[in-house]
């Protein structure tokens, strides 16, 4: 049960990079945020690579390495996009989602058929989030209306799919192409960190020099993030080298939990026990589907 408690750490540092993430994202925008963090996490990744031993790695496991990472970049950038424009308590729980996603996607276009449990979960996803969204104000439709009116939770749509084919190819990588979770974890930085210097340069107005000093008063929390991202990417990937990468997502989804509580009450967010409970339903579903 070791995986177990290193994928909980990994959940667990998870929900308080979000709850920073959010504070950070009032003064920041989420691409200038993202290259930040980005440039801290390739800085304090250096002392990792003095524990590669080797690179014993094809070309063809260097492909998927960018593919992936290009994937897990965007995935980021859209949950801090939604992050900065939703209540914390709104945006994260969605994330759970993940597992509804990858069963949905096998459905259809790898013709697996669906289980019992399987279904259920997607009752309960499908019911945690209406009542995450609903109102209660007579109209029925409302969470419908709000996942196709609102760009934000479009966003988070995005970042679920991304997250779901980027989470199986973190499993190829560290068990067919020799990846280890160190040179995972490391190789994955620099690679974010050129796709969110390029996002940058095209949508910001600043310059590099104009960010550092602007931002300079949120360096402190942005290193303490840099660390808890850093930390929750290491611990997932081990813990996946460890266990069934189904198995670990479903517990390092219970960071949604964590972060709606404690991030929910930091930053008074409405209708909080609600979504609490929807919380619960949503993660409720998600380790239904994943139990096989």
């Amino acid at each position: 049960m070791t995986w177990f408690f290193i994928a909980l750490s990994s959940a667990l540092l998870s929900a308080a990079a979000a709850i920073s993430q959010k504070k950070v994202l009032f003064k920041l925008t989420a691409a200038e945020f993202s290259f930040l963090i980005s440039v801290f996490n390739v800085i304090l990744s250096i002392p990792l690579m003095f524990y590669i031993d080797s690179f014993p790695v094809s070309s063809e496991g260097i492909m998927i390495l960018i593919i992936k990472s290009l994937m897990g970049s965007a995935a980021f950038l859209c949950i801090m996009l939604a992050l900065k424009n939703l209540e914390i308590s709104n945006a994260l729980p969605l994330l759970a989602l993940t597992p509804g996603v990858i069963a949905i996607i096998a459905y259809f276009y790898l013709d697996e058929s669906l289980k019992h449990t399987e279904l259920m979960g997607l009752v309960l996803l499908i019911a945690g989030t209406y009542v995450l969204e609903s109102k209660f104000t007579g109209d029925l439709l409302h969470p419908v209306k709000v996942f196709f009116r609102s760009k934000f939770h479009h966003y988070i749509l995005i970042a679920l799919s991304l997250m779901s084919v980027s989470s199986i190819l973190d499993k190829l990588l560290l068990k067919e192409y020799n990846f280890t979770p160190i040179l995972l974890t490391v190789s994955q930085q620099i690679i974010y960190a050129v796709f969110f210097a390029i996002v940058f340069m095209f949508t910001s107005h600043k310059s590099i020099r104009n960010l550092l000093t602007e931002s300079r008063n949120e360096f402190l929390l942005v290193i303490v993030i840099a660390f808890l991202t850093l930390g929750y990417r290491y611990s997932q990937a081990l813990a996946v080298s460890m266990a069934p990468v189904s198995l670990v997502i479903a517990v390092k989804r219970t960071s949604v939990f964590w972060a709606t509580i404690v991030g929910g009450r930091i930053f008074s967010d409405k209708h909080l026990f609600r979504k609490s409970i929807a919380v619960i339903i949503i993660i409720a579903g998600a380790m239904l589907i994943l139990r096989d």
